[in-house]
């Protein structure tokens, strides 16, 4: 929509604000309603509407009008609210005097809330025929143009109410992660984890590698940064002699911006005492197969057009074995020496400083070529002592620690290790 009739629009709908602040009341707050579209959908679709007349059903909906479709004497509107759409018949004759008039100068977007009983029309859909309508809130904004939507993915992102008003896909987002929190903590919580919560301002950032966010504290007179992780503050409390705990948590990290990574982000962050890194991975991989199961309905995802199954065991492979795996014109020569791993780097065209150890080498291997085809749930293991500083060394090879990433469709979701101690 061009600017220009953008501006003339919200001025008209200024005007209709105006309106109702002469007639008394503009912005009402005493309507309450009963029901929510997804609940009467799922207790009402399956009835016939000659049950729905014999034994009506009065309900009190509310929420925003997405369309709305004015045939003379009666008219349709799409209401939506949290849990879905739902249907709205007007009839002139059916409403109070001077209403249905009234109503045909609403807009689009308007929040509204109405009073009737439940019925369904000639195509089958559940509906309700309204006897009261009123407006709840003047919405002053136009929507995005029906059949357009909202296209733009820099406005989706900044305008993130705009975008879960037209897009029913960004509000099961929302929801799904709201439900996978809840499991996450049910989960813990039955194996006698303890939710804690750690400081987020920190005057020492630790726990990972990455440029903190810094502030000032005017009292203590002191800089202070956001944390970056709160792993040295969970472990404290394991050494206090809380021996199971955990943290959903948000973390700053004051770098690059894309798809993959956000300056600020929710982690969950947990410890264990008497375990290992085969005990989370055993964790872990329960955790993910029992949410896709429960709140998917099944163990196989859908994303991006790829399909991720979660029921089979997981894979776990060191790096150095995945290396070999995806590039089978490479030996375990050409790896397991600095000189010829440097070599293959150079042919890959991985740039490699002259401070790299065989660790870091192979790892920048692995994320070059291995990586991006882990696609399936994969647990990748025996990470080199050089880029693992906090990971306790495996006992049968000093070269590599107790500790795995685990990967799903070509994106790491999880670091986990054995604690130096």
């Amino acid at each position: 929509m061009k600017e220009k009739d953008e501006n003339s629009l919200i001025a008209q709908r200024r005007a209709k604000l105006d309106a109702l602040r002469a007639d008394g009341n503009a912005f009402p707050n005493d309507f309450r309603r009963n029901a929510v579209a997804g609940e009467l959908h799922a207790e009402y679709d399956d009835r016939e509407n000659e049950t729905l007349e014999a034994e009506p059903v009065r309900v009190k909906v509310a929420g925003r009008m997405m369309a709305k479709r004015v045939m003379g004497k009666a008219s349709f509107i799409q209401l939506q609210d949290m849990s879905g759409r739902i249907q709205l018949f007007l009839q002139r004759d059916a409403l109070p005097d001077g209403v249905y008039q009234a109503f045909k100068g609403w807009d689009v977007g308007d929040i509204i809330g109405a009073e009737g009983a439940l019925f369904k029309t000639k195509t089958g859909e559940l509906s309700v025929r309204a006897e009261s309508i009123r407006m709840l809130t003047k919405s002053l904004r136009p929507l995005p143009e029906k059949f357009h939507g909202l296209a733009d993915q820099e406005i989706r992102y900044r305008q993130r109410y705009v975008d879960l008003i037209m897009n029913e896909v960004s509000r099961k987002t929302f929801r799904m992660r709201s439900h996978i929190v809840q499991y996450i903590r049910e989960y813990l919580n039955k194996l006698d984890y303890i939710e804690v919560e750690t400081p987020m301002m920190q005057a020492i950032p630790g726990g990972a590698t990455a440029r903190p966010f810094s502030t000032f504290h005017n009292a203590l007179d002191m800089d202070l940064f956001l944390r970056i992780a709160p792993e040295l503050y969970l472990k404290r409390l394991v050494v206090g002699g809380y021996e199971k705990v955990y943290e959903i948590n948000r973390n700053f990290r004051n770098e690059g911006l894309s798809t993959r990574h956000n300056p600020e982000f929710t982690m969950l962050e947990f410890y264990q005492a008497y375990a290992d890194y085969n005990d989370l991975m055993d964790l872990t991989e329960d955790l993910l197969r029992g949410m896709a199961k429960e709140l998917h309905g099944t163990t196989t995802i859908d994303y991006q057009g790829s399909q991720y199954d979660f029921g089979k065991p997981f894979q776990r492979i060191s790096v150095r074995d995945s290396i070999l795996q995806f590039n089978p014109d490479l030996t375990a020569a050409d790896i397991d020496n600095l000189e010829s791993a440097r070599t293959v780097a150079g042919k890959l065209k991985i740039p490699v400083k002259d401070s790299y150890g065989l660790g870091k080498v192979q790892i920048e291997i692995f994320e070059k070529t291995v990586e991006g085809h882990l696609d399936n749930p994969t647990f990748i293991t025996a990470y080199p002592t050089e880029v693992s500083p906090l990971a306790r060394r495996n006992d049968n090879d000093p070269f590599v620690t107790d500790r795995f990433e685990f990967f799903v469709g070509g994106r790491e979701i999880a670091n986990g290790f054995s604690e130096l101690n």
